[in-house]
C-alpha cells in the first residue's frame, strides 16, 4: 500500500508569533539560521546555559532575537507559540516537549519526529514565491536537493510575474468564482509546454 504523507503545510506569520528555541550548540544554531533566512523578522527568545561561539556572532546584529542564559524552566514558555528543543540532552528535550503539550504549544524536538508537532522542512524562496517541501521526516537530504533543483529552475523573474498577475487581478470587476476562472485562464499557459 502506498504511504501518504499526511502532513499539513502552513506558511506562519512569523513576525506575529514568540519563538523559543531551548539549547545554544549546533543544532541550535541551525536551526535558528534556517528560521531567520526564511523569516528574517520573526522574534526568537533562545535559552541556555552557554552558547557557541558562531552563535554569539551571528545574533549580534539582530535586536529581534533575544538570548538568555539559564537552564530550561517551563516559567520560559509563558507567552511562546512555537517551540524548538535542541540540546543534547533526551531528558531536557522530553521536558520540553511535556510542558509545551501541557501549555498548547507546538513543538519541535529535532532529530525526534515522535516528538514533533511540525518538521522543518526545506523551502524554496524567490521573491514573492515559496514552496515548502517536505519528506515527512524520511530524507531531510532529499528535501535540500529538490529545493536545489527548483531553486536552479525558478528564474529570478517569477516575482515580476506574481506582480503583473496581481495587478490583474486587481482589475478585475465580479465575484470571487469569476476571477478565479479569470486567473485560471491567465495562468494556465504558464506551464503548458
Amino acid at each position: 500500500m502506498l504511504q501518504v504523507n499526511e502532513l499539513y503545510p502552513i506558511f506562519l506569520k512569523t513576525e506575529q508569533l514568540e519563538f523559543l528555541i531551548v539549547g545554544g550548540g549546533n543544532v541550535a544554531l541551525e536551526k535558528l539560521e534556517f528560521l531567520l533566512k526564511s523569516s528574517p523578522n520573526a522574534k526568537i527568545t533562545m535559552i541556555a546555559p552557554f552558547y557557541r561561539e558562531a552563535t554569539l556572532d551571528f545574533v549580534s546584529n539582530r535586536p529581534n532575537v533575544k538570548l538568555i542564559h539559564r537552564t530550561f524552566n517551563s516559567f520560559f514558555l509563558k507567552g511562546k507559540h512555537v517551540v524548538i528543543a535542541t540540546t543534547d540532552k533526551p531528558a531536557v528535550n522530553k521536558r520540553v516537549h511535556y510542558f509545551c503539550k501541557k501549555k498548547r504549544i507546538l513543538v519541535n524536538v529535532a532529530d525526534t519526529p515522535d516528538l514533533c508537532d511540525f518538521y522543518m522542512g526545506a523551502i524554496v524562496t524567490k521573491g514573492n514565491l515559496k514552496i515548502g517541501i517536505s519528506t515527512n521526516g524520511k530524507s531531510p537530504t532529499l528535501a535540500k536537493r529538490i529545493r536545489q533543483f527548483l531553486e536552479d529552475l525558478l528564474p529570478e523573474e517569477v516575482n515580476d510575474l506574481l506582480d503583473t498577475l496581481q495587478n490583474y487581478r486587481n482589475t478585475l470587476n465580479g465575484d470571487f468564482e469569476f476571477k478565479v476562472n479569470e486567473m485560471n485562464k491567465v495562468t494556465k499557459s504558464i506551464l503548458e509546454k
